[in-house]
Protein backbone atom coordinates (compact mmCIF):
# COMPACT_ATOMS: atom_id res chain seq x y z
CA UNK A 1 0.00 0.00 0.00
CA UNK A 2 3.02 2.33 0.73
CA UNK A 3 4.42 1.70 -2.94
CA UNK A 4 1.11 2.82 -4.32
CA UNK A 5 0.66 6.03 -2.01
CA UNK A 6 4.25 6.82 -3.21
CA UNK A 7 4.54 5.90 -6.73
CA UNK A 8 0.50 7.51 -6.99
CA UNK A 9 2.77 11.06 -6.82
CA UNK A 10 4.70 10.27 -9.92
CA UNK A 11 1.72 11.51 -12.18
CA UNK A 12 2.83 15.04 -11.50
CA UNK A 13 5.74 17.46 -12.10
CA UNK A 14 8.12 18.31 -9.58
CA UNK A 15 11.32 20.57 -9.02
CA UNK A 16 13.62 17.76 -9.14
CA UNK A 17 12.26 16.14 -12.47
CA UNK A 18 15.51 16.46 -14.42
CA UNK A 19 17.16 14.71 -11.50
CA UNK A 20 19.16 16.01 -8.52
CA UNK A 21 23.11 15.75 -7.66
CA UNK A 22 24.23 14.05 -4.58
CA UNK A 23 27.37 12.83 -3.16
CA UNK A 24 27.98 11.71 0.69
CA UNK A 25 30.83 13.76 1.98
CA UNK A 26 30.22 11.86 5.48
CA UNK A 27 30.20 15.55 6.81
CA UNK A 28 28.31 14.01 9.71
CA UNK A 29 25.73 16.63 9.12
CA UNK A 30 22.65 13.73 9.52
CA UNK A 31 24.10 11.89 11.46
CA UNK A 32 25.03 14.42 14.65
CA UNK A 33 23.25 17.24 16.44
CA UNK A 34 19.31 17.23 17.45
CA UNK A 35 18.11 13.62 19.04
CA UNK A 36 16.22 11.46 16.56
CA UNK A 37 15.37 7.95 15.16
CA UNK A 38 17.34 5.88 12.83
CA UNK A 39 15.35 3.12 12.11
CA UNK A 40 16.85 -0.76 11.58
CA UNK A 41 14.90 -3.12 10.47
CA UNK A 42 15.05 -6.80 12.08
CA UNK A 43 16.46 -7.76 8.13
CA UNK A 44 19.01 -5.02 8.82
CA UNK A 45 20.48 -6.58 11.93
CA UNK A 46 22.35 -8.87 10.56
CA UNK A 47 24.39 -7.36 7.91
CA UNK A 48 25.62 -4.85 10.80
CA UNK A 49 26.68 -6.68 13.44
CA UNK A 50 28.59 -8.58 11.25
CA UNK A 51 30.29 -5.75 9.37
CA UNK A 52 31.39 -4.93 13.23
CA UNK A 53 32.24 -8.49 13.40
CA UNK A 54 30.25 -8.72 17.33
CA UNK A 55 26.99 -10.82 17.63
CA UNK A 56 23.55 -9.76 16.43
CA UNK A 57 22.51 -10.07 20.03
CA UNK A 58 25.36 -7.62 21.90
CA UNK A 59 24.81 -5.10 18.54
CA UNK A 60 21.40 -5.34 19.59
CA UNK A 61 21.66 -4.54 23.82
CA UNK A 62 24.43 -2.50 22.82
CA UNK A 63 23.90 -0.02 20.13
CA UNK A 64 20.17 -0.39 19.63
CA UNK A 65 17.18 0.08 21.37
CA UNK A 66 13.23 -1.34 20.55
CA UNK A 67 11.56 0.63 18.17
CA UNK A 68 7.94 -0.19 16.92
CA UNK A 69 8.52 -3.67 14.68
CA UNK A 70 12.43 -2.98 14.60
CA UNK A 71 14.93 -1.27 16.39
CA UNK A 72 16.94 2.78 16.54
CA UNK A 73 20.42 3.35 16.71
CA UNK A 74 21.56 4.72 20.13
CA UNK A 75 22.74 8.40 20.28
CA UNK A 76 25.24 10.00 22.51
CA UNK A 77 23.75 12.49 24.96
CA UNK A 78 24.38 15.04 22.44
CA UNK A 79 22.28 13.64 19.53
CA UNK A 80 25.43 12.05 17.68
CA UNK A 81 24.89 8.79 16.31
CA UNK A 82 26.71 6.11 18.26
CA UNK A 83 28.58 4.70 14.99
CA UNK A 84 29.71 8.23 13.29
CA UNK A 85 33.08 9.37 14.21
CA UNK A 86 34.39 11.41 11.87
CA UNK A 87 32.34 9.25 9.40
CA UNK A 88 30.16 6.03 9.63
CA UNK A 89 31.80 3.15 11.09
CA UNK A 90 29.03 1.24 9.35
CA UNK A 91 28.44 3.15 5.76
CA UNK A 92 28.89 0.09 3.90
CA UNK A 93 25.75 -1.69 5.76
CA UNK A 94 24.37 1.38 6.66
CA UNK A 95 20.18 1.19 7.13
CA UNK A 96 17.63 2.25 4.31
CA UNK A 97 17.09 5.28 6.63
CA UNK A 98 20.52 6.61 5.96
CA UNK A 99 20.89 5.27 2.23
CA UNK A 100 18.24 7.22 1.06
CA UNK A 101 19.01 10.50 2.42
CA UNK A 102 18.63 13.15 1.27
CA UNK A 103 15.89 11.45 -0.73
CA UNK A 104 13.23 11.71 2.08
CA UNK A 105 9.35 12.18 1.24
CA UNK A 106 9.64 14.79 4.12
CA UNK A 107 12.36 16.92 1.97
CA UNK A 108 11.02 16.62 -1.11
CA UNK A 109 7.24 17.81 -1.28
CA UNK A 110 8.48 21.73 -1.70
CA UNK A 111 11.28 23.29 -3.15
CA UNK A 112 11.26 24.99 0.18
CA UNK A 113 11.69 21.93 2.46
CA UNK A 114 14.71 20.75 -0.35
CA UNK A 115 16.13 24.33 0.40
CA UNK A 116 16.23 23.94 4.28
CA UNK A 117 17.97 19.98 3.75
CA UNK A 118 20.75 21.89 1.17
CA UNK A 119 22.11 24.43 4.28
CA UNK A 120 22.82 21.39 6.42
CA UNK A 121 24.22 19.13 3.10
CA UNK A 122 27.11 19.93 1.88
CA UNK A 123 27.05 16.92 -0.48
CA UNK A 124 24.02 18.14 -2.52
CA UNK A 125 24.32 19.34 -5.47
CA UNK A 126 27.59 17.62 -5.94
CA UNK A 127 27.82 14.28 -7.24
CA UNK A 128 26.02 12.04 -9.56
CA UNK A 129 23.11 12.85 -11.15
CA UNK A 130 20.01 10.97 -9.19
CA UNK A 131 17.36 10.48 -12.24
CA UNK A 132 13.54 11.26 -11.57
CA UNK A 133 13.03 7.63 -11.07
CA UNK A 134 15.51 6.71 -9.03
CA UNK A 135 14.41 9.27 -6.31
CA UNK A 136 10.98 8.43 -6.33
CA UNK A 137 12.40 4.57 -5.63
CA UNK A 138 14.50 6.25 -2.28
CA UNK A 139 11.20 7.65 -1.11
CA UNK A 140 9.80 4.63 -1.42
CA UNK A 141 12.39 3.13 0.50
CA UNK A 142 12.26 5.08 3.44
CA UNK A 143 8.64 6.32 3.10
CA UNK A 144 8.06 3.10 5.88
CA UNK A 145 10.46 4.60 8.53
CA UNK A 146 8.72 8.08 7.92
CA UNK A 147 4.96 6.89 9.15
CA UNK A 148 6.81 5.42 11.71
CA UNK A 149 8.17 8.44 13.34
CA UNK A 150 5.40 10.69 12.18
CA UNK A 151 3.29 8.10 14.35
CA UNK A 152 6.06 8.01 17.43
CA UNK A 153 5.34 12.07 17.28
CA UNK A 154 1.28 11.89 17.28
CA UNK A 155 1.66 8.88 20.17
CA UNK A 156 3.77 11.26 22.74
CA UNK A 157 1.53 13.95 21.09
Amino acid sequence: MLKEMVMALKDRSYFFDGGLRFECTQCGSCCTGEPGIVFVSVEELEPIARYLTIPRQVMIEHCLYPFQDGFSIREDEDGRCIFYENGCAIYPVRPVQCRTFPFWFQNLGTMEAWDEVCLGCPGIGKGRLYTREEIFEAMDASFHGYLRAINQILEKG
